[in-house]
């Protein structure tokens, strides 16, 4: 393989999977691990992927969000925890709006011990892990299926929601910023996440404490329009203070 083509092959593995260790890469490829070394060090110097203690990152854009399937593997004990505390919430028989999201996905796994449910979802992956559940009810909305996570997005994805009313919205997000408001990296997201509030009676968002203080490029909505945040720690005092404040109740284990 040229070294070309290898620096080209490197990027599309870190890309799919997040992080690659020398070895790993090495034995995908088939050199030497002195060999990755040399190939990745342009890359590194490009800025295109970042060293690591025994491999390199995906570098990714500034602000963007991580893959899926490396953010199912990120934080996992947080988003195990936080889901246990939403499953403690809901009740056997009600009804939840969800939206796509790595701790949303552990959120459906824990939720599995519910029964008769009504879900209204657009992530496949969800709706693939409740469905099955003995009387449970799953809608998935229509529209463009996106590659990362198989979640549905699109105006008819939005008109779809509007047809339901449910107890709980359950969000998982971006970020929440220091001035306490709720953020994500995609507008169809934060469009679907507003129309998904507008239907619930509580709106609760789970997220772990590494989405405190993070960054993301669109606002979804002010602290206000949030019940609960459900997370795996407190927030630094100033943002607790004004979540507080503004009525939101932050739930931790």
């Amino acid at each position: 393989m040229q070294p070309r083509r290898r620096r080209q092959e490197i990027l599309r593995l870190v890309r799919a999977r997040g992080d690659c260790s020398i070895a790993e890469l090495a034995g995908m490829l088939e050199v030497s691990d002195e060999t990755i070394r040399r190939t990745i060090r342009p890359l590194i110097d490009e800025g295109l992927v970042e060293k690591v203690h025994g491999g390199i990152v995906f570098a990714g854009e500034h602000g963007s969000e991580p893959p899926f399937e490396r953010r199912m593997q990120e934080h996992v004990t947080e988003k195990t925890a936080i889901a246990e505390i939403v499953a403690g919430i809901v009740a056997d028989g009600d009804s939840v709006i969800m939206d796509t999201g790595s701790t949303n996905a552990y959120v459906a796994r824990a939720l599995r011990r519910r029964a008769n449910l009504s879900v209204v979802t657009n992530c496949t992956e969800i709706a693939r892990t409740l469905a099955p559940v003995a009387g449970n009810r799953v809608n998935i909305t229509g529209g463009e299926l996106r590659a990362d996570d198989s979640a549905v997005f699109g105006p008819s994805s939005i008109d779809f929601v509007r047809q339901f009313q449910a107890r709980y919205a359950i969000l998982s997000i971006g970020a929440i910023t220091d001035d306490g408001d709720f953020m994500d990296f995609h507008l169809e997201e934060a469009e679907f996440s507003r129309a998904v509030m507008a239907r619930a009676q509580e709106t609760i968002v789970v997220a772990d404490h590494s989405k405190f203080g993070a960054r993301a490029f669109v606002r979804i909505c002010e602290r206000s329009m949030v019940d609960r945040v459900v997370t795996d720690r407190a927030p630094a005092p100033r943002l607790a203070g004004l979540l507080h404040e503004a009525g939101v109740a932050i739930v931790t284990p």
